[in-house]
């Protein structure tokens, strides 16, 4: 029986154990132009004992980002600035891979210089607020991308990918979840195209897929994870016919031969399980466990080979050093939510370890 607490190989790199840290935004990217910052550097350091951290989402192009403060990797000053934080989760034998984020249509102009806007698929705005310097906005009607413009963000997801291997990433996450741009394609609520990028599954699975071969040409496929979350309604999405939109997603994605697939999962457990028996590459598992975070029981996924690796999110903001209290059961501190997004080091590099 395999436990979480033996090493994975995933794409060529040996993973410690089979915890992995959830990409988690926490909206502290300080520096310059949306740079990481030295507490960025300490936080991720504090939690390398996972066996794979996967950063909070950075945006690959300036109109990718959808959040107060939350860092990119779009410029020679944010490379030059991640590297003290992928330094320092080496130098603790850590793994690190880089979440690339682009929120589409989730977003506000507040946030972005003058003459750029959100953008979609199509020009649907969310039925949602985002969180600006002048508290929460309604977002409003994005542009719809051209077919040029749609092949400038792929470039741009190319870019970064390069970018984060050059600040010492050991790889990046594809995130396809969660209703940004990706998934944005994928609905049927915002994606109303009637051209190659959108229609019937082929088409709106086209620019996720796309993203991936252009990253995996870039940078190696064992260096790229994809990230999906199928059904999962956030950001005012609407997604039919899960098993099928999802089954020709995995399969136009498995002939790259991705470093892993992860999972945020929904209700439908035989989904997921229909998905893992599919997917023949490694498999990372964010299980569905609300209203709680996900904690030790889930540990089991792995013993009964339901995954692979399972991702704990919130249990890792207030318990750093998470894979010591998991294999002993316990205690776990309890997160601040007050703190999770902007702030200073409380609630964020002050969270004690149990030595």
């Amino acid at each position: 029986m395999t436990t979480s607490f033996e090493p994975l190989n995933l794409g060529g790199t040996t993973l410690n154990n089979r915890i992995v840290m959830s990409p988690m935004t926490r909206s502290r990217a300080y520096g310059p132009g949306q740079a990481p910052t030295e507490a960025m550097a300490v936080y991720y350091a504090q939690r390398a004992s996972a066996g794979l951290i996967v950063s909070e989402g950075i945006q690959p192009s300036v109109a990718g980002q959808g959040y107060p403060n939350t860092p990119g990797l779009h410029s020679s000053a944010q490379v030059e600035a991640w590297r003290q934080v992928t330094d320092a989760v080496h130098e603790r034998g850590g793994v690190i891979f880089a979440q690339l984020m682009h929120t589409g249509r989730i977003g506000h102009p507040s946030l972005l210089p003058d003459g750029l806007a959100s953008v979609a698929p199509s020009a649907v705005a969310a039925d949602t607020q985002i969180f600006t310097a002048e508290g929460l906005q309604p977002c409003v009607t994005p542009k719809e991308l051209t077919p040029a413009e749609i092949e400038q963000t792929i470039a741009d997801f190319v870019t970064a990918a390069r970018n984060a291997i050059d600040a010492g990433f050991d790889g990046v996450e594809i995130h396809g979840a969660n209703g940004y741009l990706i998934q944005q394609f994928l609905s049927d609520n915002v994606n109303l195209r009637d051209d190659e990028w959108g229609g019937a599954i082929q088409g709106r699975i086209r620019f996720g897929v796309e993203v991936a071969k252009a990253v995996t040409d870039a940078i190696g496929a064992h260096r790229v994870g994809f990230r999906i979350s199928p059904g999962n309604p956030f950001n005012d999405i609407v997604e039919s016919d899960l098993p099928n939109l999802y089954g020709e997603l995995l399969a136009a994605l498995s002939p790259l031969g991705l470093a892993y697939v992860h999972l945020m999962e929904g209700p439908d457990r035989e989904l997921t399980l229909q998905l893992r028996k599919q997917w023949q590459g490694a498999f990372i598992l964010n299980p569905f466990t609300h209203p709680n975070p996900t904690g030790v029981d889930a540990l089991s996924l792995v013993e009964d080979g339901t995954t692979d690796a399972v991702a704990f999110g919130a249990l890792f903001i207030a318990n750093p050093d998470l894979p010591q209290r998991l294999q002993q059961g316990g205690p776990f501190a309890t997160p601040d939510p007050a703190t999770f997004y902007g702030g200073d080091e409380r609630g964020y590099t002050d969270y004690p370890t149990l030595g």
